[in-house]
């Protein structure tokens, strides 16, 4: 995960490096992310089929073949834009099915269900560790030896990603669904989401936050140039700062005992998480706009992390591989439209305004989902009593 933060660090300022484009900035996200927005409800169908080891150990694979022809791309000094979104795309097409995969692999690798809080947050750190200490070494990197060595490390990082998969013994568990007409599959788990009260309040809201808020991140080469004054080390720094509030969230969410009480953490979280969206669009200072970063990564890990619990803890096992497709389509798949729509704001409002904006579209969204928070506990209550996390009386969700 530290080679992953370095490489996504690393492209954004090779992007602008090469083009000096707002626009470009947002293509070459938008490119990055939408197969998962495409693909990713119907990876899920696949993922309760086959076998999730080893779709993750293909996976994986394919994602240490594409870091590593970037790096020599770029290392032999022939890199461009295009080059870019081509191999981009090809890494969005290989996340579309391993995000779904990792995320129901999770449940495979935990035995009990009232760990899986923990275990969630565990991951949620680690990948937030890394999002600390990648963008930092990134920008020393890029400062000291050019984009194309972030890029070699994440593709030799994945050896011992590899490795430890190779490693793992796991009871593959039986197949979940039969070998019906894939349409139909999909079909059913698209109406479970949508007449399940709670899945579909989570996911929409998810959705929100990574349409409008998420895009901050691939604007944040203008504002350390541009708004900062500085170079890629700034860009390092705040990425980091942002990884290191995420960090904070996740060992929040780590010392929880179960998911009793998460719906009002999204809320709380996604509101938090608009807030320090529009200060950070306000602020020119550099140290305020990293105490506010901190802000910004607690609340978007959170949300996020907190919407992965309660829908793993409430989906029925028979659909988790296609609800945390949907969950993937959500969180990583409305990023790139999201990206998209920033590059294009960014380019007529600028990117102050175009984050302050998304900003107020979190919080507006965290309202709306608060206000549906009575019809999600009616609907949740009786699951969490039959699993036993809660005895069968009136308790915050």
């Amino acid at each position: 995960m530290v080679g992953t933060w370095m490489q996504q660090i690393a492209i954004s300022w090779l992007v602008y490096r090469l083009t000096h484009s707002a626009f470009l900035l947002g293509m070459v996200g938008f490119c990055n992310q939408f197969p998962a927005f495409l693909l990713a409800s119907f990876a899920g169908v696949f993922v309760d089929r086959w076998n999730r080891h080893r779709i993750i150990l293909a996976t994986q694979t394919l994602s240490m073949i594409q870091a590593l022809l970037l790096a020599v791309l770029t290392l032999m000094g022939i890199v461009s834009v295009w080059h870019v979104i081509i191999l981009g795309m090809f890494l969005g097409v290989i996340h579309a099915i391993d995000m779904p995969a990792r995320q129901s692999f999770l449940v495979d690798m935990v035995e009990k269900k009232e760990d899986l809080i923990n275990a969630i947050a565990l991951n949620s750190s680690l990948v937030n560790a890394a999002r600390l200490i990648g963008p930092t070494l990134a920008g020393l990197l890029v400062a000291s030896f050019g984009e194309g060595w972030c890029f070699l490390i994440n593709g030799l990082s994945f050896i011992a990603v590899i490795v430890a998969l190779f490693l793992m013994k796991i009871n593959s568990p039986k197949k979940l669904v039969s070998n019906a007409n894939i349409w139909s599959v999909w079909k059913e788990g698209i109406l479970y989401a949508y007449k399940f009260t709670p899945i579909g309040a989570i996911l929409l809201l998810l959705s929100l936050v990574s349409l409008v808020g998420m895009s901050y991140v691939v604007l944040m080469p203008i504002f350390a140039t541009s708004i900062f004054h500085g170079g890629p080390r700034t860009l390092g720094f705040l990425v980091g700062a942002s990884g290191l509030g995420a960090l904070t969230g996740t060992l929040y969410l780590a010392s929880r005992k179960n998911a009793v009480g998460l719906c009002r953490v999204i809320a709380i979280s996604a509101g938090l998480f608009g807030v320090g969206l529009i200060i950070f669009g306000c602020s020119d200072i550099l140290w305020v706009s990293l105490i506010i970063m901190l802000m910004t990564g607690f609340g978007m890990i959170v949300e996020m992390a907190s919407s992965n619990t309660v829908l793993q803890t409430i989906v029925d096992d028979d659909k988790r591989g296609r609800v945390m497709s949907l969950f993937a389509m959500a969180f990583f798949g409305m990023a790139p439209l999201g990206s998209l729509l920033a590059g294009i704001l960014a380019h007529h409002l600028g990117a102050p305004a175009t984050v302050m904006l998304g900003g107020s579209c979190c919080i507006i969204g965290a309202i709306l989902f608060s206000r549906k928070l009575p019809a999600i506990h009616q609907k949740i209550h009786p699951i969490y009593v039959r699993m036993g996390i809660l005895s069968d009386l009136p308790a915050d969700i």
